[in-house]
């Protein structure tokens, strides 16, 4: 059966914006990128990078925007099921790209806060840097998922369901990653750091899961 023709100028002028952004990201940072783009199985990144991490880095905000349009695209692929946006919803992208961006701003500084009051700042710094770092690969990631959802196949609810485990499976890596690196630390502030993961890291998830499983 033949696909039905569809229109995805929009979706790939955003596309096209992700891989500018990720180039400018390579263009200006040619070692860093090439040694993030290892961050799986190479941990010198973390290792080097994490020593001069800003709360604003031009290199984590180039790939940062890159996962919100990324992840903005994705969302309504999966979850609209429509790529065929009529002229009249044309800014719905730039709407829920906002929306993301606003959230990870406030959970970003909710954590912050947290960490003052818990006085475990050195560490949620570092831990901080790692799961953006993790979370900016999977933004990667989303450049060719999104590009085959556009033009090979309709997208479906299974794959909405595969980006959910990815980014999961991602996360669950990053933090395991981070206790072993960091497990003499930790073991002074466990509690903290259970209460810190447990109210900002796996009870979002399982509101998502929650809110995902009532549709």
């Amino acid at each position: 059966m033949l696909r039905e023709a569809i229109s995805t100028e929009l979706y790939t002028i955003l596309l096209i914006i992700c891989l500018v952004l990720v180039a400018i990201a390579k263009l200006l940072f040619p070692k860093r990128f090439q040694d993030f783009l290892m961050l799986l199985i190479n941990f010198r990144y973390l290792k080097v990078y994490s020593r001069e991490h800003k709360f604003f880095d031009v290199f984590e905000g180039l790939l940062l925007t890159n996962l919100i349009i990324g992840l903005s695209v994705f969302i309504l692929l999966c979850f609209n099921l429509n790529i065929n946006l009529p002229e009249t919803e044309y800014l719905t992208p730039a709407k829920l790209a906002f929306g993301i961006g606003i959230l990870m701003l406030v959970k970003l500084l909710v954590e912050r806060l947290v960490s003052t009051i818990l006085n475990i700042d050195s560490i949620i710094d570092n831990y901080i840097f790692r799961k953006v770092s993790y979370k900016n690969f999977l933004g990667l990631l989303l450049i060719p998922i999104n590009a085959i959802l556009m033009y090979s196949w309709h997208p479906a609810q299974i794959s909405a369901s595969v980006f959910v485990v990815l980014l999961i499976l991602i996360n669950v890596y990053g933090i395991l990653i981070f206790i072993k690196d960091n497990l003499k630390t930790l073991k002074k502030n466990w509690l903290y750091f259970i209460l810190y993961l447990c109210a900002l890291e796996i009870t979002p998830y399982l509101v998502l899961y929650k809110l995902y499983t009532l549709q």
